[in-house]
């Protein structure tokens, strides 16, 4: 198993947030009637591409009866239709859809992952939940790190919550730090003597985004074509 994969084995046991812990086994054992049938993943939902990604794709946190079902980041809700749809058109994912963890579907040379990998009550976790789930994103940034070259953070939450990461593996955040905002595009400087990190800022692909036209799929596409191109890709 590769370093990324004994992470994400790592992640899925984690009990470290009462509350969300409680939260998320309680909706595996209601269920939405929609999905009654179906047994639900339950756990913390790791991050999901390649191990080789020079682009990541940072969101919030796993849906209730999305993530929290498939045990697939973005999986199965409206919010992922979204993302894989535009993925696809970009030529970054094989498949315009994304319903289950094992669809089939690949992702190429891009990464999705969330500073917090439980599905809180209420898509809100607290700033301690952030904060204790914070170490997982440093680790996975420390293990991309010699492929890694732009990141698209969807959403302030993400934003905030996943420059300290950045600051604790191996890019400088400036200070101020850079102000989230869709379309904002920041380079952190790299003090390892490697490559610099470009920040691409989206507005998060929620049904509220999207449903009100804040978010387009075109806005979405513009995005994550800069970023690829930053990545190489």
């Amino acid at each position: 198993m590769d370093g990324l994969g004994e992470l994400d084995r790592r992640i899925t046991g984690c009990r470290a947030c009462p509350r969300l812990v409680e939260w998320r086994e309680e909706v595996a054992r209601t269920r939405r009637a929609a999905f009654r049938e179906q047994t639900y993943w339950g756990r913390p939902v790791p991050g999901f591409g390649p191990s080789d990604a020079s682009l990541l794709v940072v969101g919030l946190a796993p849906a209730a009866h999305g993530g929290n079902r498939t045990g697939r980041m973005f999986t199965g809700d409206p919010s992922g239709a979204v993302l894989f749809a535009a993925l696809h058109e970009v030529g970054l994912a094989s498949r315009p859809t994304s319903v289950s963890a094992d669809d089939g579907l690949r992702l190429r040379g891009v990464r999705i992952t969330a500073p917090v990998h439980c599905a809180p009550p209420a898509n809100r976790p607290t700033p301690g939940e952030r904060d204790t789930c914070r170490s997982w994103l440093t680790a996975e940034l420390g293990l991309l790190r010699p492929v890694l070259k732009a990141a698209v953070i969807l959403g302030g939450f993400g934003w905030q919550a996943a420059l300290p990461a950045f600051a604790g593996t191996a890019w400088t955040v400036p200070r101020p730090r850079p102000a989230f905002g869709h379309g904002t595009r920041t380079v952190l400087a790299a003090r390892d003597g490697g490559a610099p990190l470009v920040l691409h800022g989206c507005y998060h692909v929620s049904h509220r985004n999207v449903a009100t036209g804040r978010l387009t799929p075109a806005m979405l596409r513009e995005v994550l074509a800069a970023a690829a191109a930053d990545a190489g890709l």
